[in-house]
C-alpha cells in the first residue's frame, strides 16, 4: 500500500486541518418546511457561503483494497437538496488510519455538482485488506465529521469471523430510528446489511403508523420526481441515529419496491398511476438515479443493485435486484404464479445467481434477498392430495399464496433455484431478506408439502422493520396480542418456519464463522421514543453442511 493515492481527479497534497406507504420537515436546524425542499443549519457565526455537510458521511461496499465513500455538501444556503441550485465545488477527501488523522493513508478530490444534486462518492483503493479506517472530507473552510470504515479481508484469507448488522423497512413517519442507534453503538461490525425499503415514497399521513404521524415526512406529497426522491433522501440522512451508523461502519445496500414506489415491477407499480402520475418510465429513472447519488452503492449493472461482494474464504454475499426485471404481480390465490413464462429475477440475473452459487469457493453462501423465498401458504395439505386440487382450482402447486409479491408469486424461479442448489450439491446457502415486516427463521424446502420428510435446500433469516407496521400495528393492539395467536397458525400450516414474531420492530446481527451462520433478533422497545433501549429477543442458526435452522440459546 502507498502511503498517497491519487483520487481520479485532484490530487491534495496537504492534510485536511482537524475537523472543527403514504406519511415539513425536521430541518438540520430544527425548522418545519412544508412541502419545501429541505432546509440546511449553518455553523453559527458561520458565513453565508461557507459549504456545510449537513447529511453526513457514508461508506459502502467495501472490497479487499478498498471502500467507496460518500457524502453531500451544501456548498450555499441555496443549494438545497432537490433544488439545482449552486455552483459546483471541490471536495476534497482524506483517509486515514488513525481518528486524529496522524497517519494519512490516501486523499484527494472530487467535485459536487449541481447535476448530482451536489453529492460526492469518492471510490477509494490501494487500502489494506480486513483493516479499520477514518475517512472526512472537506470544502473551503469546512470540513465533514469523521467516519469510520472497513475494508473486507483478502479473496483468500482464512477469515475466523464476519459480523453483520442486518436491516430493513424504514418508515420515518412511524417512527424513530433507534435500531440504526443501537447497530451503531456496538461498534463490533465489519458491516451492515440494508435488504430494502430504505424510504418510502408515499406523502404524509398515507401510509400505516397506527393513525399517528410520529414525525411528518418531505416533502408532504407522494413523491414522483427528482426533486422529490432528492427531498426525500436527504430528509433521511438528516436523522440523527441513520448518520451515526453510515458513520461506524460500511453499508451493503439494496432496494426493495419502495425507493420507487409500492409493488414495483418491471412495467409499473400498484401505486403508480400512469398519465396522472406521469409515465412509469421516467419516474422509476428518477428514483434509480436519486438513489444511486444519495446511496453508497456501486451499481454492477448500470440501473441495477444486484452485485457480489467477497468476506475471505469465509463467506461470499450475492445482492439481489427483485424489483428492475419481474413480471407484474399476480392476485392472490392466481395459479399463474406457476407460470414459467413468469419471472421474479429475471433471466440474466437468475443465471448469474446460479453460476455464483456453484462456482463459490467460500465455507457460506450468503444472499441479501429483498422478499421471502421461503413458502408463506395456508391449506397445507400433502402435495399428494393438493397437487391435482390445484390444478383444478388454478391454486399454486405449493398452496395458496398469501403474498403473490414474494417468491411465492413466481414459483417457477424458486423451483429452479432451489433445484440447482440441489442438484449441484451446494450447501451453506443463507437468504437474508426484509421486505414483511416480521422476524423469520426459515428452512428453505424443495418441496414444502412433503416437508419436513423431503429436503431442505437453503435457509432463510429474515429481519423484522425498523419502524413500519407490522401485524399488531395494523390491527391497533397491543404488542404481542397478535404474536400469541398468529405465530402458532403460521408454523402450523408451514412447517419449514421455526420462529415467526409478527408484532415487534428491530434489527439482526448476522455472526459467521465456519462451523455455523447465527442470527441474533433484537427488538427495540418503542419506536415511537427517540430513547427507545433495545433487547436480544431470539437467536436461530444453521449449522455447516446441515441446511436446517435451530435455535440457538447464545447470542454473540
Amino acid at each position: 500500500m502507498t502511503s498517497r493515492q491519487r483520487s481520479s481527479e485532484t490530487f491534495r497534497a496537504a492534510a485536511v486541518p482537524a475537523p472543527s406507504r403514504r406519511t415539513v420537515v425536521k430541518a438540520a436546524a430544527g425548522a418545519a418546511v412544508l412541502g419545501a425542499p429541505l432546509a440546511v443549519a449553518r455553523p453559527a457565526g458561520a458565513a453565508d457561503a461557507a459549504p456545510v455537510f449537513a447529511h453526513g458521511v457514508a461508506s459502502g461496499d467495501p472490497l479487499p483494497d478498498g471502500v467507496l465513500l460518500w457524502t453531500r455538501v451544501t456548498p450555499t444556503p441555496a443549494s438545497v437538496p432537490g433544488s439545482g441550485a449552486g455552483p459546483d465545488t471541490a471536495v476534497g477527501w482524506t483517509v486515514a488510519a488513525d481518528r486524529a488523522f496522524t497517519r494519512i493513508v490516501a486523499e484527494g478530490t472530487v467535485t459536487a455538482r449541481a447535476a448530482s444534486d451536489h453529492t460526492v462518492k469518492a471510490d477509494v483503493r490501494g487500502l489494506a485488506p480486513a483493516t479499520d479506517y477514518f475517512f472526512r472530507f472537506s470544502a473551503g473552510t469546512s470540513d465533514s465529521p469523521v467516519g469510520r470504515t472497513r475494508t473486507a479481508p483478502a479473496a483468500d484469507a482464512p477469515v475466523t469471523g464476519l459480523r453483520f448488522g442486518v436491516v430493513s423497512c424504514a418508515n420515518w413517519e412511524a417512527g424513530h430510528f433507534s435500531a440504526y442507534r443501537h447497530l451503531a453503538a456496538r461498534g463490533d461490525l465489519d458491516a451492515w446489511l440494508h435488504l430494502g425499503d430504505y424510504l418510502y415514497e408515499y406523502g404524509t399521513g398515507e401510509y400505516g403508523t397506527r393513525d399517528t404521524v410520529v414525525r411528518p415526512t418531505a416533502p408532504a406529497h407522494e413523491i414522483l420526481t427528482l426533486a422529490d426522491y432528492r427531498v426525500r433522501h436527504a430528509l433521511h440522512k438528516t436523522d440523527p441515529d441513520l448518520q451515526a451508523l453510515h458513520a461506524t461502519a460500511p453499508v451493503v445496500a439494496i432496494w426493495d419496491d419502495h425507493e420507487i414506489a409500492n409493488d414495483t415491477w418491471s412495467g409499473g407499480a400498484e401505486n403508480h398511476t400512469e398519465g396522472a402520475e406521469g409515465s412509469w418510465a421516467a419516474r422509476q429513472a428518477a428514483a434509480k438515479q436519486a438513489y444511486f447519488e444519495w446511496m453508497p452503492v456501486r451499481p454492477a449493472l448500470a440501473g441495477t443493485t444486484y452485485r457480489r461482494l467477497r468476506f475471505g474464504r469465509l463467506a461470499d454475499l450475492s445482492l439481489l435486484d427483485l424489483r428492475s426485471y419481474r413480471s407484474q404481480q399476480v392476485a392472490v390465490g392466481d395459479g399463474d404464479v406457476d407460470d414459467p413464462e413468469r419471472t421474479l429475477t429475471g433471466r440474466a440475473q437468475l443465471d448469474w445467481l446460479k453460476a455464483g452459487l456453484a462456482a463459490s469457493d467460500t465455507t457460506w453462501r450468503l444472499v441479501g434477498n429483498s422478499v421471502m423465498i421461503a413458502p408463506f401458504a395456508v391449506g397445507a395439505l400433502s402435495a399428494e392430495l393438493f397437487a391435482p386440487l390445484a390444478e383444478l382450482l388454478g391454486l399454486p402447486a405449493q398452496g395458496l399464496a398469501l403474498n403473490p409479491d414474494q417468491w411465492d408469486g413466481y414459483t417457477d424461479d424458486r423451483r429452479e433455484l432451489l433445484a440447482h442448489l440441489r442438484t449441484r450439491s451446494i450447501r451453506n446457502t443463507v437468504f437474508l431478506t426484509g421486505d414483511i415486516h416480521m422476524a423469520w427463521a426459515n428452512d428453505v424446502p424443495v418441496n414444502a408439502g412433503t416437508y419436513p420428510l423431503s429436503a431442505s435446500a437453503a435457509t432463510e433469516f429474515v429481519v423484522t422493520s425498523v419502524t413500519s407496521d407490522n401485524l399488531d400495528d395494523l390491527v391497533k393492539v397491543p404488542e404481542g396480542t397478535v404474536a400469541a395467536v398468529a405465530a402458532p397458525v403460521i408454523r402450523a400450516a408451514n412447517r419449514h418456519v421455526h420462529w415467526v414474531d409478527t408484532d415487534r420492530h428491530g434489527y439482526g446481527v448476522l455472526d459467521v464463522t465456519a462451523e455455523r451462520a447465527q442470527m441474533d433478533f433484537y427488538a427495540v422497545s418503542d419506536r415511537t421514543d427517540p430513547d427507545a433501549t433495545s433487547a436480544w429477543v431470539r437467536s436461530y442458526r444453521t449449522r455447516s453442511g446441515t441446511q436446517r435452522v435451530e435455535r440457538s440459546y447464545d447470542p454473540v
